[in-house]
């Protein structure tokens, strides 16, 4: 009797072949690069440096594509926005100490927001390593440990042999719901000594699935046929399991109003009679929410964004499907489901009973119409003008990245993404300078549509050097720059809290010069000319930089009173 586990592979003569007599010259940095391709890597992003020459020095025996940033940080960003686009573990090369520190705010947010990145970082020698002072160049006590609060998994090399399963383990990691970011660290000795083992071709690694305990399902979908008002809060898990298709189906099927979560747009239609949109920030919704005799929340914490600062207080029946075990009842009590999205939501669909409401959209409509007469009285033309320009001119399919700045915390309540997957920010961790670098990990992973970057002026300070990738890439990025001279957000917020501000107002570039000394095309724009720029430089090949001098204004919070 044959089990499955007593299988096994047979290699065919030429595979024998090649284990027996590998290319000459091969080291332990072309072990990386071949683990990456035989596991269906295509791109790699990073940056060279002393200790990573190795795997930089396999590239050029690899047919992986590098796209070189010029700060680490911003190949961190980019590994993110092409792992959020494709849903595949983007490669990130580091080099050791300052490179890889530089990295470490990029991988918060990619863990923020569960994307899939693959760092792979060099070591100092292993003569070096142990805990001892050897006074290496970039040397630390111990590099990883400035990472584990960080990623998700750290994965540490010390021999050739080792590589493969160590990659291998951290792709897996990677991909496993919930997806984040992943640490590889690797000696630079290890890295450059010559190896004899096989060229790596067979590495099976594949993300483990995580299906809903039947049990708490039953109790679910339960709750929900049996429910008089129940409503839905949709995050960023849904999306990352490619599950919107799933929830609009059980949305209807419940007749239950759905909300966005900010890291959750496009999991439902915008314009869809039963979607509430993502006005989160605004008591209206709250209220609604609240109402709820059952409330179905799938792929959110309910963190400080989603839960309007915290005010958020349901007084129904809560049912949450997280696939991040550590946010699972985390805020609130709940009946918890530790589940991928989209399993979870098929097995609702085979377990729920269909219920009819025919008052439902009538009630969404009447809370939309109470948040825009709330938005309406605060004189707020120009904001939702700029929003409703960009709109018409990004196509529909087009993937936009938002920095930290007035106009993207706009967006996320008021800007319909189209599609699912298409809008992305960093309100994961909230740092600046991600909406650029992003993008151009994007526009590598699908140069056949345009992308766009939407920058405040302090964030776009943060990533001007990738101007020159851009250039370099001829990458389809249209980098649209709002200029209010200063930190905008923080400029309201000083001034509501202490009646001045300190250390707002910025010194800035002639950004249309700037742009174009990179070689890359800029103009000057205004609200009126908005829509008719931007559209023509987005239907341009190769990157450009669209620069709009606006002083914006945030809706006044609904949290505070």
């Amino acid at each position: 009797m044959t089990h499955d586990h007593d299988l096994v592979l047979r290699p065919t003569a030429a595979q024998t072949e090649a284990a027996l007599n590998p290319p000459l010259g091969r080291i332990g940095g072309d072990l990386v690069v071949e683990t990456l391709a035989a596991l269906g890597a295509t791109t790699v992003f990073g940056l060279p440096g002393q200790h990573a020459l190795g795997v930089f020095d396999a590239l050029r025996r690899s047919s992986l594509r590098y796209v070189g940033l010029r700060v680490e940080n911003n190949a961190g960003f980019a590994a993110d926005g092409y792992g959020r686009i494709t849903g595949e573990a983007a490669p990130l090369l580091l080099s050791t100490g300052p490179g890889a520190l530089t990295s470490l705010a990029a991988l918060h947010e990619a863990a923020a927001a569960s994307a899939p990145v693959l760092a792979i970082s060099s070591q100092i020698p292993t003569a070096g390593l142990g805990g001892g002072r050897r006074g290496y160049l970039h040397e630390l006590p111990d590099q990883s440990a400035s990472f584990r609060g960080v990623v998700k998994s750290v994965h540490t090399v010390r021999t050739a042999s080792q590589i493969p399963s160590a990659v291998a383990a951290a792709w897996t990691s990677a991909l496993t719901a919930p997806h984040g970011p992943v640490w590889v660290e690797i000696p630079q000795d290890v890295l450059l000594a010559e190896t004899a083992i096989p060229v790596v071709t067979g590495v099976d690694a594949f993300p483990e699935d995580l299906p809903p305990r039947p049990e708490l399902t039953a109790v679910a979908a339960d709750l929900l046929s049996r429910a008089e008002r129940p409503a839905i809060i949709a995050g960023g898990g849904v999306v990352r399991a490619d599950a919107s298709g799933k929830l609009r189906q059980l949305a209807e099927r419940l007749a239950a109003p759905v909300v966005t979560t900010f890291g959750g747009k496009g999991a439902f239609p915008w314009t869809h009679p039963l979607s509430l949109q993502s006005w989160l920030e605004d008591r209206h919704t709250t209220d609604f929410l609240e109402d709820a005799d059952v409330l179905l929340v799938i792929g959110s914490g309910l963190g400080e964004l989603s839960s309007n600062y915290h005010t958020f207080k349901p007084r129904g029946r809560v049912i949450q499907i997280e696939a991040d075990l550590g946010k699972l009842e985390s805020n609130h009590p709940a009946l918890g489901i530790h589940a991928d999205a989209r399993l979870a939501l098929q097995a609702l669909l085979e377990t729920v009973t269909r219920r009819a409401d025919p008052e439902a959209p009538a009630r969404v409509r009447a809370l939309l119409d109470r948040v825009a007469e709330r938005i309406a009285a605060q004189d707020l033309t120009l904001e939702q003008d700029l929003l409703r320009s960009i709109r018409k001119a990004l196509p529909a399919d087009a993937p936009s990245f938002w920095d930290m700045t007035i106009l993207s915390y706009w967006a996320w309540s008021a800007f319909d993404p189209k599609a699912p997957n298409s809008m992305h920010s960093a309100q994961g961790a909230g740092g600046l300078g991600y909406a650029f670098p992003a993008a151009l990990g994007a526009a590598a992973a699908d140069p056949t549509r345009p992308v766009l970057a939407v920058s405040g002026d302090g964030g776009a300070l943060y990533s001007i050097a990738e101007l020159a990738t851009a250039k370099q890439y001829d990458l389809p990025v249209t980098w649209l720059v709002v200029d209010d001279g200063g930190y905008g957000i923080l400029r309201e917020y000083m001034t509501d809290a202490f009646g001045a501000t300190t250390a707002t107002e910025l010194t800035r570039p002639d950004y249309v010069a700037l742009a174009e000394s990179f070689g890359v095309p800029a103009l000057l724009t205004s609200p009126e000319t908005l829509e008719q720029d931007l559209a023509k430089a987005l239907s341009a090949p190769g990157p450009s930089v669209v620069v709009l001098p606006a002083l914006l204004r945030m809706f006044a919070p609904t949290h505070l009173g």
